[in-house]
């Protein structure tokens, strides 16, 4: 039987500016399943979370053929002009572009919602997750550190450094590069998982995937691919209906 491909969707408290992870997306091949997570509860609790529209009962299984409006209107559509330019930028093979696939690289955020997805890692044969992330906070960065982005080559590493004084987020990882420039944050949605993986001591490499030259935009600008060794029966992001990882997850972009 085929694994089923699965994303996680968060929502951003538009007044504290958390995000908790609200549910979770799977797709078998022919059929698409979501589901509230526990930690739903948290964001109702704290910030007043109303269940969505579309998904308007937290103790619902939703199952479809088709992929939901919510995930699907964050998809580009196949007929604008610049569609393949789209998936260039995300390093896709033009015979993997499917919609999972797409929203799991893009995190399929729109400037007029609190939403957005994040994919859950697959482990390979050899015991090692590969995750694909775009580098955050390009935005906030001096015009020199994005000089440096635009110079990075494909396979380039680059290293992580807790910013544990950061006045808005104490977990905060930057992403550096040999010669000490910052060249963005990781992921709000990846610190439980990498702080508990290099708890146990294992390898994390993190690497340039791909460098999307200006005019693109700076969110699309950074490609980087995690690779880590899973020890001790760590998986991340829980498969199970209910995340229990996930339940303890907040975090601000």
């Amino acid at each position: 039987m085929k694994t089923p491909k699965t994303l996680f969707l968060a929502w951003q408290d538009p007044i504290s500016r958390y995000w908790f992870p609200i549910g979770r997306l799977t797709f078998d091949g022919s059929t698409y399943q979501f589901v509230y997570t526990k930690s739903v509860k948290e964001a109702e609790e704290k910030s007043a979370f109303k269940p969505l529209s579309s998904f308007p009962r937290l103790d619902e299984v939703y199952t479809s053929t088709q992929l939901f409006p919510v995930f699907a209107n964050r998809l580009m559509s196949r007929s604008r002009p610049d569609y393949q330019r789209f998936i260039e930028w995300l390093n896709i093979p033009n015979d993997e572009n499917d919609p999972i696939t797409i929203l799991a690289r893009s995190a399929g955020e729109r400037e007029t919602d609190t939403l957005a997805v994040f994919p859950c890692p697959e482990i390979d044969e050899r015991g090692q997750y590969h995750l694909y992330f775009f580098s955050h906070g390009l935005r906030h960065l001096p015009s020199s550190a994005i000089e440096r982005i635009n110079q990075l080559e494909s396979g380039e590493k680059l290293w992580l450094a807790h910013q544990f004084q950061n006045p808005y987020d104490s977990q905060a990882l930057i992403l550096n590069t040999e010669d000490h420039y910052i060249v963005g944050y990781c992921p709000r949605y990846l610190l439980a998982e990498i702080f508990e993986l290099l708890r146990h001591n294992s390898n994390l490499d993190v690497q340039v995937e791909r460098v999307n030259k200006p005019p693109t935009p700076l969110q699309f600008r950074l490609l980087c691919k995690m690779s880590v060794d899973v020890v001790d029966d760590f998986r991340p992001f829980s498969s199970s209906q209910y995340n229990p990882l996930a339940e303890s997850m907040n975090f601000i972009y």
